[in-house]
């Protein structure tokens, strides 16, 4: 049918959406999602809907484990700095790692990407980053959305999300069994992780340096020392997992230490951790410096070096410690727990 006005008619992308680009980004990112793949995974993307056979990735009475989250304002150095790479990471590791708290394998992954305009480069950076959390944690990135908004984000701005789906044999769940009396061993972090950023970028306001100013607590640049990718714990976890004597798991997110472990205790249980038991690591000693933060702020605010901590039982601690160990961890033994049903600090942070 001819066109009778003679006029050209408005696009969507006079709308500011660009079709054309988001089917450019799904064809650069197949790559790194063909990665990912791994035992149960039935299709890959470009449906509209991603299927996964639990059968072929070994359960036989599973219960299926979900988990979303995000990477909080860490984004928004990410999007000062134009280091997009890691960021991926930080949200793939944010789900899986409290995939694992309960006992569960992570199985898939789906990301959300969010802008206003997309940028083919920056937009497959992210997602290759995505990718690269996957692999770390034999997790499938099987599907995703990205969503060009024009008007809802500001040039240059995203927003991420993630959903994963994990799967335990019925009757492993976790925690399980946690007593009074069971050793307290923490994973080291690999930095602040993906938690607290609001107030790191206050304290980067407070004090005086820029992004791309020196790290005064490490190599490089200020950015990028804090866009630190979260340690991925899954395999190492697991591993330990099936060791046996592990009761139960914590992911140390916002809230720290002090919020984060009494989740998986039981009722009147407490903990007594050992301040003095590792060294607090350079980027949290520069914050609490910078900002006069007290020990019992921070240890409610951040990993303070501590990334996962696993409550197991007394007699199995020292073969765990080895065992992770030789998993690559750095492994403190924190303290115990208690019956008192209270959080009690012992030492002191700085």
């Amino acid at each position: 049918m001819s066109d009778q006005s003679g006029k050209s008619g408005i696009t969507y992308a006079d709308a500011g959406v660009d079709i054309d680009a988001g089917n450019a980004l799904v064809e650069r990112i197949k790559p790194a999602a063909k990665r990912t793949n791994r035992s149960g995974v039935m299709s890959g993307l470009g449906g509209f809907g991603a299927l996964f056979d639990l059968k072929a990735a070994g359960y036989s009475d599973p219960i299926l484990v979900g988990a979303t989250d995000g990477v909080g304002t860490k984004l928004r150095i990410a999007i000062d700095t134009g280091l997009v790479d890691g960021v991926g990471i930080d949200l793939v590791a944010m789900c899986v790692n409290d995939l694992v708290c309960q006992g569960a394998e992570p199985l898939f992954f789906l990301d959300y990407f969010a802008t206003g305009e997309l940028d083919t480069d920056v937009a497959a950076r992210i997602i290759e980053g995505i990718a690269e959390g996957c692999v770390r944690s034999n997790c499938a990135l099987i599907g995703g959305e990205t969503a060009e908004m024009p008007g809802m984000y500001p040039k240059g701005d995203f927003d991420l999300a993630g959903f994963s789906v994990g799967a335990m044999e019925r009757g492993s769940e976790l925690p399980s069994d946690v007593r009074s009396g069971d050793v307290l061993l923490g994973l080291a972090s690999d930095g602040v992780h993906s938690n607290g950023y609001s107030l790191v970028r206050k304290l980067v306001e407070m004090s005086g340096l820029g992004w791309d100013d020196a790290s005064p607590f490490s190599e490089g640049s200020l950015g990028a020392a804090l866009l630190t990718p979260t340690r991925l714990y899954v395999k190492q976890a697991l591993t330990a997992i099936r060791a046996g004597g592990v009761h139960a798991l914590a992911h140390i997110t916002g809230g720290g230490l002090t919020e984060n472990i009494p989740r998986v205790l039981p009722a009147g249980c407490g903990i007594e951790i050992d301040l003095n038991a590792w060294d607090l690591p350079p980027v949290f000693k520069w914050m609490a410096e910078t900002g006069n933060i007290t020990d019992a702020e921070m240890l409610k605010t951040f990993n303070c070096g501590m990334g996962m901590v696993l409550s197991v039982d007394a007699a199995c601690a020292e073969a765990l410690i080895s065992l992770l160990e030789g998993q690559g961890e750095t492994v403190a033994r924190l303290g115990h727990v208690t019956d008192t049903g209270e959080v009690r600090y012992t030492g002191a942070l700085l």
